[in-house]
């Protein structure tokens, strides 16, 4: 049954909190201390949200479905009322709920929770800092390709050109969104392609030729330095994992007896599975014996608490002689990726799933983490035996690199 004033009215605080439904997902909360509180319960992605309405008598019944009914349009065009609510806070107080800043702090908070965080942090740091200046306070529907060309153009007019692509992107993807909201009609980035120069593309350096692979892997094994960067040097070919994630190694996510890496792909936030091969299995134990009581495969030289310095990889492969235009931490997947297409004839989906990218099946779902791992352990341990191949027929490392 609907409430009324005068069931509101007289209300009394009992020994614990309790509920007045109205209609519509409205009730009031009757607190111990004698507050009244409108909330309003709704859905959102699946998932059970509350939302503060106000509180009585300062909101009155009318007043407070009439709260109710705005959040329910929102729900209906696909807008979170507690995430626009939270995107107008952050916000400047002067901009309205369809200004360019305030949906693009909705947009943010909705999707950032399945991005990594300092990607999610860098992307709110670049509107911030780039857009947000210039065309926050304007509305959605109101904003050009001129006001968007010329707010990026000063990120462009300063060198950042791939800043000033990112920008871009980024205005496209809250076009977008807002569009699909119902607060613009078109994005108008759509436009703009060719508007701001083109970035120069630099490739991680990579070693691809099997001749020279071998001399670059030898050179490894000859590494005099410390003996847990050895390990992680001679390791990264082996798993070609992204850098960060195999200096971050746990002991905690190897199975030294299942000869399994499993961890979480800070990217992307799904779980990835390393099948171990023998020599990569060697490696481990070897640092085992030296880290087993650490919480990382490779600590920092300083402390066991945290993991090696992000340099300490390139840092030994440039004493060694190895230029970065020759080789980088990033190098050993582009090398995987060719030589176990071009020259092993390993199948490309068991290369995408080993490299951690997404690979969907024929209805377009993502497969999950275990799928073929049979194949793939075969594979990793055929790529681990031909990088031995081709160091045993090297020429001494002075020759080719």
């Amino acid at each position: 049954m609907a409430l009324t004033e005068t069931k509101i009215k007289i209300a009394k605080p009992e020994a614990k909190p309790y509920k007045l439904p109205d209609e519509r997902g409205l009730h009031l909360l009757v607190t111990p201390q004698g507050g009244k509180w409108w909330r309003f319960r709704y859905r959102f992605d699946g998932k059970e949200k509350l939302l503060s309405l106000g509180t009585y008598p300062d909101i009155g019944l009318k007043d407070a479905r009439e709260r109710r009914d705005q959040a329910r349009k929102l729900v209906a065009q696909a807008i979170d009322p507690s995430a626009q609510r939270q995107a107008q806070k952050a916000a400047k107080p002067e901009n309205a709920a369809d200004s360019f800043e305030v949906v693009a702090r909705e947009w943010h908070a909705k999707f950032s929770p399945t991005w990594a965080e300092n990607h999610g942090g860098r992307i709110l740091s670049r509107l911030e800092r780039d857009i947000f200046p210039w065309i926050g306070s304007k509305s959605m529907s109101d904003i050009t390709a001129p006001d968007l060309l010329s707010a990026v153009r000063r990120i462009e007019q300063r060198g950042a050109l791939e800043t000033a692509h990112r920008a871009l992107a980024n205005c496209g993807q809250v076009f977008r969104y807002a569009v699909a909201t119902g607060r613009a009609q078109r994005d108008p980035t759509g436009g703009l392609r060719g508007a701001l120069a083109p970035v120069r593309a630099e490739h991680f350096a990579s070693v691809t030729d099997p001749a020279k692979v071998g001399a670059l892997l030898k050179t490894f094994d000859r590494y005099e330095g410390s003996m847990i960067v050895s390990c992680a040097l001679r390791l990264a070919p082996l798993v070609f994992v992204r850098p960060g994630e195999l200096r971050k190694a746990k002991w905690a996510d190897i199975d030294l007896e299942a000869a399994e890496w499993r961890f979480l792909v800070t990217k992307t936030k799904t779980q990835h599975i390393v099948p171990l091969s023998t020599q990569a299995m060697a490696i481990l134990r070897e640092v085992h014996a030296r880290t087993g009581d650490s919480t990382y495969v490779f600590p920092s030289a300083r402390t066991n608490d945290r993991p090696m310095s992000d340099n300490a990889i390139l840092a030994a492969m440039r004493r060694m002689g190895i230029e970065k235009d020759e080789m980088s931490g990033h190098g050993f997947r582009a090398m995987a990726r060719t030589i176990l297409d071009e020259v092993l004839g390993a199948r490309p989906d068991l290369i995408e799933h080993q490299l951690a990218h997404a690979v969907k099946d024929p209805n377009g779902r993502a497969y999950n983490r275990t799928a073929h791992l049979p194949e793939r352990r075969k594979m990793m341990q055929q790529w681990s035996d031909y990088l031995d191949s081709l160091k045993a027929k090297s020429d001494p490392p002075s020759a080719q690199l």
